[in-house]
């Protein structure tokens, strides 16, 4: 990923007075797969379509391979189809009154290739999706899953320099969008794909990106890897947006120390001013010895989830969240202390 493919640099998209992407900065680096995770409205889809050209910007530039595509200052805007780039959207768009074979070929043919480069390439694009034996299926016969593999195929079947993903999971079932999730990862990774990918499934963006970007309102909240946006999430926005974290409000007594409501002090990491701190739910023990950051409580309320127990347990900051293996129940009502290490209690910006 050290060469740039993508580079957006302060990106302005409005629809008359409403502003739905607010300078917007960011690089995509070649084979990386990045992913725009925000709520509805949020932005993201409208960037993804700026970068397809499917959307005009008002404002702001964008650069694929060192080529502009656009830019306001210039008066650049190059079209859709001569940027390179393959998008899969959430509708899947495979035409029912095609085959298999003709709908990864309507691309190729578009394209004017000859009938043994796209006998070739769509052979190759229908192996990687692992489709090739349905190649002569009316499409209209394909499953949900089926049909976004076809969508897949049809999107890499040209080697695009970049592949936009529009939530080309979500109308999939929760099994079998788990298993496309293992196989979109797989793929990118076999084919050195660069491509951007838009969800709102937190779950989803954190198990298939290299780097995600969490958006809210049209801006920019944060930028890192997973990892470092579900363990040093720098606002209260992605705290509480990706994952389940606990925010104990309170303030900043000294370097590292926080006072949480109630009187508890607690050592933090993640900045030097503020009057929050997330705690994620899974990184919370019940404390068997004396140590950091123990906040004694009551168990006020106990719910079995299958993989995990969540209990809601009341303490003098307030009332806290914590999921544990489903064994060694609590019981609702028994006294319990509550532990968490310094590196997992992220004091929020202000």
């Amino acid at each position: 990923m050290s060469t740039t493919r993508i580079e957006i640099s302060d990106l302005v998209i409005r629809y008359g007075e409403a502003t739905a992407v607010n300078g917007v900065s960011f690089t995509v680096g070649q084979g990386e797969h990045l992913t725009l995770l925000g709520p509805s409205g949020c932005g993201k889809t409208t960037t993804l379509r700026a970068i397809a050209g499917l959307e005009q910007p008002a404002s702001g530039s964008i650069t694929i391979d060192g080529r502009s595509m656009f830019d306001g200052a210039k008066r650049i805007n190059v079209p859709t189809e001569d940027r390179g780039v393959s998008m899969v959207f959430q509708s899947y768009a495979v035409w029912p009154h095609m085959t298999v074979f003709d709908n990864v070929a309507y691309g190729l043919r578009v394209r004017k290739q000859d009938k043994g480069e796209i006998q070739a390439n769509v052979e190759r694009a229908l192996d990687l999706v692992q489709m090739r034996h349905l190649a002569d299926r009316g499409a209209s016969k394909l499953s949900g899953g089926q049909q976004q593999r076809v969508a897949l195929a049809r999107a890499i079947a040209f080697s695009p320099t970049v592949v936009l993903f529009d939530e080309p999971l979500s109308n999939l079932d929760a099994k079998l969008r788990a298993e496309m999730r293992v196989e979109l990862r797989e793929l990118q990774r076999r084919l050195d794909i660069t491509s951007v990918y838009v969800t709102h499934d937190q779950e989803e963006a954190l198990a298939i990106s290299d780097r995600v970007i969490v958006m809210n309102v049209g801006v920019i909240e944060q930028i890192g890897t997973p990892e470092e946006i579900y363990n040093r999430p720098k606002s209260r926005f992605v705290a509480d947006f990706v994952g389940s974290a606990n925010l104990i409000k309170g303030k900043v007594t000294g370097p590292g120390t926080f006072e949480a409501e109630g009187g508890s002090i607690l050592k933090t990491v993640g900045g030097t001013s503020g009057n929050e701190v997330a705690v994620r739910t899974a990184y919370i023990d019940v404390a068997a010895t004396p140590g950091d950051n123990q906040l004694p409580g009551h168990v006020r309320q106990r719910m079995f989830h299958g993989d995990f127990v969540q209990y809601i347990v009341e303490c003098a900051c307030g009332r806290l969240i914590v999921r544990r293996p489903p064994v060694n129940l609590l019981e609702e009502g028994s006294p319990v202390t509550l532990s968490f290490s310094p590196e997992h209690t992220v004091l929020l910006q202000g």
